[in-house]
């Protein structure tokens, strides 16, 4: 059965167009104003939402998203939080996936964290940190709980271990398009591009490429190549320097607006 994740994908590429996913960490700045960036998201054309669960070590997270999610912590989210704006991304009627590392996860409980995840409607979970050698555990928890699968290659993978990871994705493969950790760029790497022809080349799962997309000419430019642009930092810039008041929710949706519009008339001949 597929995840509505999955649903969306397909009727994505039936409309020859890439989904615009974002990105927020559960609780930031705090839980009550998270439910309201993601309502502004969502309103602003946000086709997917991943919730962040925060960390207080995240090696593949920029600057600005560490900071959300220490403010987050400090304000003490957690699972809980994490689970419950996993429901509210869901009943606003959007595909809703959770993103974290693997200490969370296995601390948490496996087996638990993948019913809980089920149970409140998510499609799958993004693990960047787990290896799909050391993912025995986690491939049944998911599978018994219908979630995809959402594992993180990078420009410096080898087509060996690009078959193997991308293979073990479902839902969509999470493709890093530049070496290091996330943040808003002035440019999208050329390595996007590659990097998805690459994974394309060894497999058919849809491929959504991360870290850098921040304005609506680049959600356009990688729009063209790949299947879901991810835009995470720079929804939260918004938010560190317009509040998540009025005013910043506004800010929110305009960006959401922006980056959809982008998304939507990158293929448009």
């Amino acid at each position: 059965m597929s995840t509505p994740l999955e649903k969306l994908f397909t009727k994505a590429k039936i409309e020859n167009r890439a989904l615009l996913i974002g990105y927020l960490p559960a609780g930031f700045p705090i839980q009550k104003k998270a439910k309201k960036i993601i309502k502004a998201m969502v309103s602003g054309g946000v086709d997917a939402i991943e919730i962040g669960y925060p960390y207080s070590d995240p090696v593949m997270d920029g600057p600005v998203i560490q900071a959300a999610s220490d403010e987050a912590i400090k304000n003490g989210a957690g699972a809980a939080e994490v689970f419950e704006l996993l429901q509210t991304s869901v009943e606003l009627g959007v595909p809703s996936v959770v993103m974290s590392y693997w200490s969370p996860i296995e601390k948490y409980g496996a087996t638990e964290f993948a019913r809980e995840v089920s149970k409140r409607g998510g499609s799958g979970v993004i693990t960047p940190d787990l290896t799909f050698e050391e993912s025995e555990k986690w491939r049944a928890e998911s599978t018994q709980n219908s979630l995809n699968r959402i594992y993180v290659v990078a420009p410096s993978s080898t087509k060996d271990r690009l078959a193997k990871v991308a293979n073990e994705c479902t839902g969509f493969v999470y493709a890093a398009s530049l070496m290091g950790v996330t943040g808003t760029r002035s440019l999208v790497s050329a390595n996007a591009k590659q990097l998805v022809e690459r994974v394309r080349s060894v497999s058919n799962t849809p491929v959504a490429v991360g870290l850098g997309v921040s304005n609506k000419e680049q959600a356009k430019e990688v729009a063209v190549f790949a299947d879901g642009v991810i835009v995470g930092s720079a929804f939260i810039k918004v938010v560190q320097e317009f509040g998540a008041g009025r005013t910043g929710l506004k800010k929110v949706k305009q960006l959401a607006e922006s980056l959809s519009e982008g998304v939507r008339s990158a293929r448009k001949i």
